[in-house]
């Protein structure tokens, strides 16, 4: 089991990281802890913390982390580190992070400290006050630096790229915090109104298909955009949502929610609890009643996650998935949320032909403490580096040319 204790540690001193943050003389006083139930004032102050936060994100808040540690757990090496300012009744928190350890680095068999984070988890930015993130960090760094259990490196998957809170790692670490894997992802930020949007993002070709479609399952009866209301019941829309996923794809190849207990007990719990903290939108696209798309978000000012999408199979020629992401485009004309994270893979087809902004999401590798951490961070990278080469090298030759051309044909010459 993970040693389990509370620090304090002063943050350390770093000419290179910002003035403002080195000139902080409180200590700050880091606590390490199960992956529980957290307690009333934990519980208070960790709502707080997100609502402050540097970067907002859903996926870090306590009614998503706890949704995922009761209905998957996350494991024996799991805790939570949390970054309290002060003692007693006044203490802040100003930083929570879930923690695990993980005995593989890629292909390679090392121990580390890296975030817990699970499949349904599509952002691993933890929670870190604003204008406290190279603080922060630095206090997070120490900490593990001195505890026997964090071995090596701080591998954290999942930060938004050059966010303010990838920047406070990088200052805290004077540098030395590699980016060693790196996505874009479909974003929707923009100042125009919805309209708008859709007519300057959307080509005229496409949005003529799109009207067509749309006429056409007009044809067919009613055809109405619905949404959630504060105080609807988010059960019959959580049951609706369920039903309608495990009837298609999804359901026949087992990656439905509703195709295991414990992922529909966590989707339930988590979309109460976004409900219960406000940070819940859902619609649905309904024809006759019956809905045939449906759409979960997750609003966390200024910044909105959408979460999860499901249509029926059976009405897949009218594009049901794209005629309710253009109703999404509303959120536009939201007066606190500046941008969407779409959540999709990169290179989503769908999402990407409407959603014409990026968001870059990374992987960072850190090294924890001096000498032998320093060493091994450094032994990784060594070896990171000469596998993607010998990557290259490999899908150069499959390719047929050593220069990675056809049978060493020119490139006018090979197939496109």
């Amino acid at each position: 089991m993970v040693q389990l204790n509370p620090m304090t540690v002063s943050p350390a001193r770093d000419d290179r990281s910002d003035r403002h943050d080195a000139a902080r003389g409180a200590d700050l006083r880091i606590v390490f802890g199960p992956m529980d139930d957290p307690s009333p004032t934990l519980a208070t102050a960790w709502d707080a913390l997100a609502l402050h936060a540097a970067e907002p994100n859903a996926f870090g808040e306590r009614w998503f982390v706890m949704a995922a540690v009761h209905h998957l757990p996350p494991g024996r090496d799991a805790q939570r580190l949390e970054v309290w300012d002060g003692d007693g009744a006044g203490a802040r928190l100003i930083a929570l992070l879930p923690l695990t350890l993980s005995r593989r680095y890629g292909r390679i068999p090392v121990r580390h400290v890296t975030n817990w984070r699970h499949y349904q988890s599509f952002l691993g930015t933890p929670l870190i006050a604003a204008g406290r993130e190279c603080e922060a960090w630095r206090a997070i760094l120490d900490g593990l630096g001195g505890m026997d259990w964090a071995r090596h490196f701080l591998h954290w998957e999942g930060l938004t790229e050059n966010g303010p809170v990838h920047r406070g790692l990088v200052a805290a670490t004077g540098g030395h915090c590699d980016v060693v894997h790196r996505i874009e992802r479909a974003m929707l930020a923009s100042d125009l109104s919805p309209t708008a949007y859709y007519e300057t993002t959307v080509r005229k070709k496409k949005r003529k298909e799109i009207h067509r479609l749309s006429a056409r399952l007009a044809e067919l009866g009613a055809v109405r955009t619905v949404w959630f209301a504060p105080d609807d019941d988010p059960d019959p829309w959580i049951a609706a949502f369920l039903a309608l996923e495990q009837a298609g794809w999804k359901g026949s190849s087992g990656a439905a929610l509703a195709n295991t207990s414990d992922t529909e007990d966590f989707f339930r719990e988590a979309v109460r609890g976004a409900h219960a903290a406000g940070r819940l939108q859902m619609l649905r696209l309904e024809l006759d009643d019956r809905p045939i798309a449906m759409l979960v978000n997750f609003l966390t000012p200024p910044g909105a996650f959408s979460f999860k999408i499901a249509f029926d199979e059976a009405f897949a020629r009218y594009s049901p998935g794209v005629l309710i992401e253009i109703e999404n485009y509303a959120i536009l004309a939201h007066p606190d949320i500046a941008w969407m994270d779409s959540c999709a893979v990169e290179g989503h087809p769908m999402i990407e032909s409407l959603w014409a902004q990026r968001r870059a999401i990374v992987r960072v590798t850190a090294p924890l403490g001096a000498g032998r951490g320093r060493g091994m961070f450094r032994l990784c990278r060594a070896a990171e580096r000469i596998m993607a080469s010998l990557r290259v090298a490999l899908a150069r030759i499959r390719r047929g040319g050593p220069d990675g051309r056809p049978d060493g044909r020119t490139e006018e010459g090979g197939k496109r």
